[in-house]
């Protein structure tokens, strides 16, 4: 029994992997110009990868338990937990990791967008999703895209801080 959105689920997790990829690299390039990574450097690599493993199996953990012959109502409630509790909790103990790797919290943008809209998709995900309202594909998914963007928007923020430090 193949779940309801398993093409766009599997397209996300590819899209996913291949952003972290992408990540890693920019890091890369940087050292490889002659710049020391930072303790900044080092956490927010560490962070995108981490979220983006996390989203990664949130995108297949639906796919995977319908090989279980779920009901399809079962699928969503279990991934929705599975996937969301974790979530939630790596993204509300974003600005306190932050402060004890680096010495500071995030910027307001970063902590706007990345922690407060993050968790507040997850949260309404996680409620919508296990209460069994109609469009629980939907509202999963949905909490999957729009964190890939909180995280791509988080990265890009954090790139530009990055690529102005100075280079060794």
């Amino acid at each position: 029994m193949e779940v309801k959105g398993a093409v766009l689920l599997y397209t996300l997790a590819g899209l996913m992997i291949t952003f972290a990829g992408f990540s890693a690299l920019l890091l890369a390039i940087r050292q490889a110009a002659g710049a020391r990574l930072s303790v900044l450097d080092r956490f927010l690599a560490k962070t995108v990868l981490t979220n983006l493993f996390a989203l990664t199996a949130g995108a297949l953990l639906p796919p995977l338990l319908a090989l279980y012959d779920l009901s399809e109502a079962w699928v969503w409630r279990g991934s929705a937990v599975l996937f969301g509790l974790p979530m939630l909790l790596v993204l509300l103990s974003y600005p306190r990791r932050r402060r004890k790797a680096v010495g500071k919290g995030p910027p307001p943008a970063v902590f706007a967008v990345f922690v407060i809209l993050g968790s507040a998709v997850v949260a309404a995900m996680l409620i919508y999703v296990v209460a069994g309202f109609r469009y629980g594909a939907a509202a999963y998914t949905t909490a999957l895209v729009v964190n890939f963007f909180t995280l791509a928007f988080a990265f890009v923020t954090a790139l530009d801080v990055i690529m102005q430090q100075p280079v060794d």
